[in-house]
């Protein structure tokens, strides 16, 4: 086998995600255009999309990675909109778009344009959660967005079946549909209900942080595989999961979360890179099929199915937002009066990516009896166009958007008031524990060594507010900052030393390492990261 092509996609997409990183372009936007431009260049080499590759190698740890970085109580608190646009939402526009592209498109079946409108109705986890983090959206809509993301996927790939064994010849009603959309939905919440407990439990019995995290990185294909067998949802099952093991990840080692974080950041950075990048360059395999649609008239349709899928998500958002309060006095009650600008934005942020791609590469060639899938490289093109369109145009005009319409970015002034008083709370109680473990005769320390532990933990219950104190005249910074920067520079120093001992053979390699490790972990403590803030 040729590895070269191979190196190529993961260098390439990797330095270009590094690239777009320093722009205002969302990552996910330029590998696409990346891709698009490299499909163009005589010679270049072509890759396949496989869907069962991305479905069972890419999809799981991408879904689990979101999922961790997700909050289960902030999901939770925003259930409602969640499953209407995950479920109601998905079903909705299967059904209004694949019945709008029967009427558009002559001699499509009706069977083969459900099909499509089941491949482009759901949004991709992906790219939704890195634009949106990226502009800074209010936290609620993030996740609204996030979790919408999350499910429908498992919502989609049913949905697909359930379309496809109708567009296939095979014997479906609407009651089989439905029924194998509750076997798969419960199965896969089932499925993650049962792994969660054992997983985390062994996950928190494994002392060694290498191991921990071995076993971190097959949890996803574990859940996933476990549900498919039984013919459950696999996302469902990666989902819950996650969720669990997120919500409980304070039970584990500080080195597992240490190196836990790192290894998903590298791994989701390589496997979104790769991802987006292979969309684009799909374009010479999904133009070489068009036949009888290319040209203007494949370009009118896919234009008209673009404007279609933006117009039913709109139809769709307004009144799922609104309805639900007009008829329920409760929900009045509870939340406070959205205005028409969230829901404006939720109805924009439909982006679709890998699961529209990889669901629409998997329809067979041939129905029963051996024909032709009818309309089956129409169907491909309009999957792609529409991808790549949601991509760029909603990708690109979102920012732009969400600051004319005045929306209101995260509070950060409210959000550090809130972790001032929590650090406060959290230093006192350890202050009060410090003391009683000073006052037993085994604990006795020297008042030099009591005073830093004190000093320490008074340097954290300070950073946060004076985040929110004055700031230098002459650099801009915080106490906090300066003291964080200071800190730096003075363990850098200490590891530049480490590193001269050791190339004057006074100390070895591997006492190196412990050294750096040490250094590095008191840095890690006092590093925050510029996006925190």
């Amino acid at each position: 086998m040729d590895v070269l092509p191979l190196l190529l996609l993961v260098a390439g997409s990797a330095a270009i995600a590094g690239v777009a990183r320093r722009t205002p372009v969302p990552p996910p936007l330029l590998l696409v255009a990346c891709g698009l431009a490299v499909a163009c260049v005589p010679g270049a080499p072509e890759y396949a999309f496989e869907p069962e590759i991305m479905l069972l190698l890419v999809l799981p740890p991408l879904i689990h990675s979101s999922a961790v970085d997700s909050s289960y109580l902030d999901l939770r608190s925003q259930l409602r909109p969640i499953m209407l646009l995950s479920i109601g939402y998905l079903l909705f526009a299967t059904l209004a778009v694949g019945y709008v592209m029967y009427l558009l498109v002559p001699d499509l079946p009706l069977t083969s344009a459900l099909v499509l409108g089941a491949i482009i109705a759901p949004p991709d986890a992906v790219a939704t959660t890195a634009i949106a983090r990226r502009i800074g959206l209010p936290s609620r809509i993030t996740t609204i967005l996030q979790g919408e993301s999350l499910v429908n996927d498992a919502t989609a790939i049913t949905t697909f079946k359930v379309t496809l064994a109708a567009a296939a010849g095979e014997s479906a009603t609407w009651l089989q549909g439905v029924e194998e959309f509750a076997v798969s939905t419960v199965g896969g919440i089932a499925v993650g209900l049962l792994l969660m407990g054992p997983l985390h439990w062994l996950r928190t019995h494994l002392r060694e942080p290498l191991l921990q995290n071995t076993l971190s990185l097959l949890i996803p294909f574990v859940a996933y595989a476990a549900a498919e067998r039984i013919h459950a949802s696999g996302v469902l099952a990666v989902v819950v999961v996650a969720l669990y093991l997120a919500h409980r990840n304070w039970q584990v080692g500080f080195e597992t979360r240490l190196q836990e974080e790192a290894v998903w950041r590298m791994v989701g950075f390589i496997l979104e890179s790769v991802v987006f990048a292979l969309i684009g360059l799909q374009l010479p395999v999904i133009l070489g099929g068009l036949g009888e649609y290319e040209g203007v008239r494949a370009a009118w349709y896919a234009v008209a199915l673009f404007v279609v899928v933006v117009a039913v998500r709109f139809v769709w958002v307004y009144p799922a937002t609104f309805l639900p309060r007009a008829v329920f006095a409760r929900i009045r009650r509870r939340e406070a009066n959205p205005t028409w600008r969230g829901p404006f934005v939720v109805a924009w942020a439909g982006m679709r990516g890998v699961v529209s791609m990889a669901i629409a590469f998997s329809i067979p060639l041939t129905i029963e009896g051996g024909e032709p899938f009818p309309g089956r490289n129409l169907v491909l093109f309009l999957s792609f166009t529409t991808v790549i369109g949601t991509l760029v145009v909603q990708g690109l005009t979102l920012p732009p958007l969400v600051k004319m319409l005045k929306i209101p970015g995260r509070d950060t002034h409210a959000e550090a008031l809130v972790e001032a008083e929590a650090q406060a709370q959290a230093s006192k109680a350890a202050e009060e524990r410090l003391d009683e473990l000073l006052a037993h005769d085994h604990n006795i320390l020297p008042q030099t060594a009591a005073g830093q532990l004190v000093a320490v933990l008074e340097r954290r219950r300070n950073a946060v507010w004076e985040r929110l104190g004055t700031v230098n005249e002459t650099t801009g910074e915080s106490v906090d900052e300066t003291y964080r920067r200071l800190s730096r520079e003075m363990i850098q120093a200490e590891r530049r030393v480490f590193v001269r001992l050791r190339d004057e053979r006074r100390i070895d390699d591997e006492m190196l390492r412990t050294l750096l490790r040490r250094l590095d972990l008191e840095e890690a403590a006092t590093y925050r990261r510029d996006t925190e803030h």
